[in-house]
């Protein structure tokens, strides 16, 4: 097992990075009534870093403290169900935890990835949320636009109602003019 000060995502990238560098696809075990639920596993897999031979390996990866931390748990197993111990030579634990070890590079380099990707969004969504705001500018700018419009088309009615008033006054007055007095 190993610690890692990054999230579980950036070493669980790394892992399956580092194994497919070696040309092994692992797969996840799932189910209700799998002993081996959570565990990533790579069968019948060479990892001359750590035995000449091949075997199985199972990776665990559990987040240790909110999301910042994440052990690496790793279990070596025999091939085809047999025993590991048998198979091991002693210096394969010291290789082992070097192998895991080596791969904090590889896990920096995820996070990085995960930060840059993380970033990629935050502009994106900072984009989309500036051409929004120019959108609904130039939407207000229109109806200011027809605002003012409609108050020019206001006041030139305005203005002809004052005429067709005054007029309508003179007429009065002509009319009354025309009175005669009793």
């Amino acid at each position: 097992m190993v610690e890692y000060n990054y999230p579980p995502e950036a070493v669980e990238d790394a892992l399956t990075k580092k194994m497919e560098q070696l040309g092994y696809k692992g797969r996840e075990e799932k189910g209700l009534f799998n002993k081996d639920k959570g565990f990533r596993v790579y069968k019948a897999a060479y990892v001359t870093d750590i035995t000449s031979g091949s075997m199985d390996y199972a990776f665990k990866i559990e987040p240790k403290r909110k999301g910042k931390e994440t052990v690496l748990y790793m279990v070596i197993l025999g091939k085809d169900g047999a025993n590991a111990k048998s198979m091991f030579e002693s210096s394969a634990v010291d290789k082992a935890k070097s192998f895991l070890n080596r791969l904090e590079p590889l896990v920096e380099d995820a996070h990085l990835e995960l930060l840059i990707k993380e970033q990629e969004e935050l502009l994106t969504k900072a984009q989309k949320k500036l051409k929004e705001l120019k959108d609904e500018k130039e939407g207000m700018e229109k109806k200011i636009k027809k605002l003012e419009d409609d108050i020019k088309d206001n006041e030139k009615a305005q203005n002809s109602q004052e005429k067709d008033i005054e007029d309508q006054s003179k007429s009065l007055e002509a009319l009354k003019s025309k009175r005669r007095n009793i």
